[in-house]
């Protein structure tokens, strides 16, 4: 990537590049070969402990994070355990490489979903407390979390659907319904769950019904089901994708994050940087994937020429290429409005990335796939586990087509 950051941000890169080429890349077959020894497939191999210590050791760790309490080049501080304090536009780049290998390298710098943005929401709508016995830990690698939102009685997209029932009974409150697809609610150090709930389930106002509230995973009434598979993968280095019903689960009042009704607008808080999050490490997957390609066509031969000489092996890669350096470009533009005028103004912006870089990756990996014949629907390359990510992704953080919609509106309302 030729384009030019910052000396912080470089250096950074650089650093990050390194990691990745010393660490992460071997650690990726030694991470399988672990598992596959393992008593149960949702432990976490040794190996990730090792990549997590040498993360640290290397300043690679939190780079995500920004401390609203704090002070620093980024709005938080350069600390070991809160990390870089980086804007938007400095973090790109890095969740930009670490896409390369998302099952890994996310989870060995602590900036893996669901936890990032948990992170973030706990720091910025958390009390004292809250962020001292949840987010604080998180912080320091030693937990991890889940994001209890999506319900498979309903359609989700729309947060005024959501049916679980967050009832205030004396100083509890009493948590009931079933959620599904709970990244990373089946490994067994997810230990808190953000739930997201109807409080006012009668209110006027359909966008002050919910509520969030903090769940800690052992608590009676709370039940981790089984694990969704997605396109038949189980994602154990994500912690998998569990259903989870509460039935009467009680937690103390004190564990309401904020008030009661706030519960929407702090999703969508969340939501804004997870998604450009995403989409960074989404175009570090299809930078992957212009890499296998490439090195693919140029090692194998078909037909009394290498496949770099057909010419529709070279129309793939070269509008890969151009397709990377679009996306690139429209995501750093939405991190740069982020941190200018924030998440409200960059609002479109946000949408139009959420459509355009799953689309578009899916079709690169398609590509690589093909290009691969049967190794790319394989284990022996990481082609369709990342195809089967990407495309998840244009459902994740809403589908596709909630975000055209809200964005054609925001159009149209200019000329009506």
């Amino acid at each position: 990537m030729d384009f030019a950051f910052d000396a912080r941000t470089e250096e950074l890169r650089e650093r990050l590049l390194a990691f990745m080429e010393e660490y992460v890349y071997p650690a990726e077959a030694v991470a399988a070969g672990q598992r596959a020894r393992l008593a149960s497939p949702w432990d976490t191999p040794a190996v990730f402990g090792e990549l997590k210590a040498e993360a640290r050791r290397r300043g690679l760790w939190n780079l995500f994070f920004v401390d609203p309490h704090g002070s620093g080049d980024g709005g938080g501080p350069a600390h070991p355990t809160y990390g870089a304090g980086l804007t938007n536009l400095q973090y790109a780049p890095l969740a930009e490489i670490t896409g390369r290998s998302p099952h890994l390298a996310p989870m060995a710098t602590n900036c893996a979903a669901p936890d990032t943005g948990n992170m973030e929401l706990l720091a910025q709508f958390g009390d004292e407390e809250q962020r001292k016995r949840w987010l604080e830990p998180l912080l320091a690698g030693e937990i991890r979390s889940a994001f209890a939102m999506t319900e498979p009685e309903v359609a989700s997209s729309d947060a005024s659907n959501i049916e679980t029932r967050i009832e205030r009974v004396g100083d509890e409150y009493v948590v009931t319904g079933r959620k599904w697809f709970i990244s990373g609610a089946m490994n067994p150090d997810c230990r808190i769950l953000i739930v997201m709930g109807k409080t006012d389930p009668d209110g006027a106002d359909p966008r002050r019904r919910q509520s969030m509230i903090l769940v800690p995973r052992d608590t009676p009434g709370v039940e981790v089901r089984r694990a969704m598979t997605v396109y038949g993968y189980e994602d154990h280095d994500h912690g998998g994708h569990a259903e989870v019903v509460f039935d009467g689960a009680r937690v103390p009042a004190a564990n309401l994050i904020g008030e009661e009704g706030a519960g929407f607008a702090i999703a969508q808080a969340r939501l804004g940087p997870g998604r450009i999050h995403h989409c960074m490490r989404l175009i570090g997957m299809a930078e992957r994937a212009i890499e296998l390609m490439c090195r693919r066509a140029v090692d194998r031969t078909a037909f009394g020429k290498p496949l770099a000489a057909q010419g529709v092996v070279q129309n793939w890669i070269a509008d890969a290429r151009v397709t990377v350096e679009q996306l690139r470009l429209l995501v750093l533009k939405t991190a740069w409005l982020m941190d200018t005028v924030g998440n409200r103004g960059a609002h479109t912006e946000i949408q139009a990335i959420k459509i355009a870089t799953p689309r578009a990756v899916v079709r690169i990996l398609d590509d690589a796939v093909q290009l691969h014949g049967a190794g790319g629907v394989s284990q022996d390359f990481p082609l369709a586990e990342l195809w089967a990510a990407a495309r998840t992704l244009r459902l994740a953080d809403g589908p596709d087509e909630v975000h055209q919609r809200s964005l054609a509106h925001r159009e149209l309302k200019r000329h009506r």
